[in-house]
């Protein structure tokens, strides 16, 4: 018989172990869908992170190497990256050769021809009109030699302590190297570049009697090259000083050891 609105309820609370238990059903869902949720936020975080390295040098899927994509701009504040081909595998007279006929080409032309123009072998006029022949345009080479030999000869090769022909004292050792530290293409076309090397240079004798103690300067080398159909000659160069950077809190090396360090580490080809 129904009970009518005036009746009143009664209310049975069962013992706890005899309540009725959630459902399986329901207890398992919600595990299941924290997993689900974790793999999708997982999964939009690769996608986001595959996304911003598209394009980045080094992370292309093309199978292609880091020189296939584009070095940063000066723009972005990181400078340009390293990049470029391999350094040539053929010298002439110990002088790298057969540049390619391209941009970059023509930079690795460029630091090289730094390097030949830095070397002790300038200082002494045999070796010196060899490196003018190596590097130089067949049609600049007169003048760059009267040029060169007015600059390396005489009274150059006696402010570093030489002697006539180029030599050092008996016991020191004459030191002029410049190493690259950069290449900027400042104009190109088929036919011609122009081409900036930045660079520190290192000059002077070594040993423990030396009067000129070696020194390291910075500079800039512009060079004008033309393309002889083959390769890369220099036509013409100059020279400025920097920019150099802020010298470092380092303890001078000793006679000796500067001696040794010329001896014993050699130079290098150049790419861009």
């Amino acid at each position: 018989m129904p009970l009518s609105d005036d009746q009143p309820h009664t209310r049975t609370r069962l013992p706890v172990d005899e309540q009725p238990s959630v459902p399986a059903t329901l207890r398992q869902s919600r595990p299941l869908r924290t997993l689900l949720t974790v793999l999708v936020v997982v999964t939009l975080l690769v996608v986001a992170i595959s996304i911003a390295n598209r394009g980045k040098p080094g992370t292309g899927s093309g199978g292609g190497s880091s020189a296939d994509h584009a070095a940063p701009s000066a723009a972005s504040g990181a400078g340009p990256a390293p990049s470029g081909d391999q350094p040539v595998g053929t010298t002439v007279n110990g002088i790298a050769s057969g540049f390619p006929h391209s941009d970059q080409g023509a930079q690795s032309a460029a630091a090289n021809y730094a390097v030949a123009i830095g070397s002790p072998d300038m200082f002494r006029t045999d070796s010196r009109h060899t490196i003018i022949a190596t590097i130089a345009d067949p049609g600049a080479a007169g003048a760059l030699q009267s040029r060169l030999d007015q600059g390396f000869g005489g009274d150059t090769a006696a402010r570093y302590g030489l002697d006539a022909q180029g030599h050092a004292p008996k016991g020191l050792t004459f030191v002029s190297r410049t190493i690259p530290a950069g290449t900027k293409s400042t104009g190109y076309n088929d036919g011609d570049a122009k081409v900036e090397v930045w660079c520190t240079g290192l000059t002077g004798l070594a040993g423990e009697r030396s009067v000129q103690p070696v020194t390291a300067n910075w500079f800039t080398l512009a060079l004008s090259l033309h393309w002889t159909g083959s390769d890369w000659k220099l036509t013409d160069f100059t020279s400025r000083q920097g920019p150099a950077p802020m010298p470092g809190d380092q303890q001078a090396a000793t006679a000796e050891e500067i001696t040794g360090a010329v001896q014993q580490f050699g130079g290098f080809r150049y790419a861009r």
